[in-house]
């Protein structure tokens, strides 16, 4: 039977509320894929309210790789509608960034919150591995307590306002003979990505380095195919062009889980 934690991994296994509350304490800052099974990961994505109109219009101008799961009042870090969640405390690492410059990694945002930021949740591609593996398809990076690769693309969004960029892909090497069934499967989940954007060379999508991603670890060895779907880091692309005076993101890797199911038929948008 395949598993979707590493073993050794001291949150493996544990359900939603005992993930986020060693989070919330600031006891686990590491990757979250694999982690609470069944429930829908996201990304996250900060703004003050005036651009929030912007940064909505990019997300629903550019589903495949900024699925809006759902977003924040303006000024209110609770978020009832995906659980128990303070977006102030509840992921594990934080990236800030001040005129599109990354400038601080943090454990929690208390004292960065203001009464006029918006937070927004993209759909993320953990949701559907726990999906993969149920089908029989290996995930080696959760296997090996890594992050997944993620690279810059060659692929251009639709620009809304101060925000557009080329899409971030995140990539898994899936057995040749997987393959269909990797499409197949990750298709049913169009808000955390839904099928590949490119199965196969790396090069046809501009990937400069495939050893040498531009976020998450270096590939795990293997004879499987590259298979590279739209990731939700791409909106940190867009943040960082648009150069706002203050945005604060997820940091790749670590996701805010809600407390939805991740099943295919459990979210409508």
């Amino acid at each position: 039977m395949l598993t979707t934690t590493n073993p050794e991994n001291p949150l493996a296994g544990a359900d939603v509320a005992t993930v986020r509350s060693m989070i919330r304490s600031g006891g686990y800052q590491g990757h979250t894929a694999g982690l609470a099974e069944g429930k829908l990961q996201a990304n996250l994505a900060i703004l003050t309210a005036d651009y929030a109109t912007d940064f909505e219009t990019f997300c629903r101008q550019n589903e495949r790789p900024c699925p809006l799961v759902g977003m924040t009042s303006v000024g209110d870090p609770n978020w009832a509608d995906l659980g128990d969640i303070d977006v102030r405390t509840d992921i594990p690492s934080y990236n800030v960034y001040r005129h599109g410059e990354l400038t601080d990694t943090v454990s929690d945002i208390m004292d960065l919150w203001r009464d006029d930021h918006v937070a927004f949740a993209i759909g993320c591609s953990f949701t559907f591995e726990n999906a993969l593996l149920k089908a029989g398809v290996r995930m080696l990076h959760i296997e090996q307590d890594l992050t997944v690769p993620m690279y810059r693309t060659n692929i251009e969004l639709t620009p809304a306002g101060p925000f557009g960029g080329g899409m971030v892909a995140s990539m898994r090497q899936i057995p040749e003979d997987q393959v269909d069934l990797a499409v197949e499967v990750t298709k049913g989940f169009p808000w955390a990505h839904g099928a590949p954007i490119h199965v196969g060379d790396p090069d046809r999508i501009g990937v400069a380095d495939f050893n040498k991603p531009d976020w998450g670890d270096a590939p795990v060895p293997s004879d499987g195919v590259p298979v590279f779907w739209a990731c939700g880091v791409t909106p940190q692309n867009a943040l960082a062009a648009a150069r706002p005076p203050l945005c604060i993101t997820h940091t790749p890797g670590r996701m805010l889980i809600t407390d939805i199911e991740d099943r295919a038929d459990s979210f409508i948008k």
